[in-house]
């Protein structure tokens, strides 16, 4: 498991939160991002984490779909 900063862990679980929440697939999430499905993938197992820019496009992608979240419901997607 990587040693992943906070910054990086929180917009992981708010996407994975919006996935769940909104019932779509890793697939479908990865082409609305632009990225492969083993991208989306290894994020949500925490095998990698965004880059730089994917962590930009994922700020722009959760902010596009009027995404906020408290840290109450972020902290519950384990």
């Amino acid at each position: 498991m990587l040693n992943i900063g906070a910054g990086h862990m929180d917009i992981i679980k708010k996407l994975e939160l919006y996935r769940l929440e909104n019932k779509i697939t890793q697939q479908d999430l990865a082409k609305e991002l632009g990225v492969a499905f083993s991208t989306v993938s290894r994020w949500f197992n925490g095998k990698t984490v965004p880059s730089k820019i994917q962590q930009y496009h994922v700020e722009k992608y959760l902010t596009k779909k009027k995404i906020t979240f408290s840290a109450k419901s972020a902290k519950e997607v384990k």
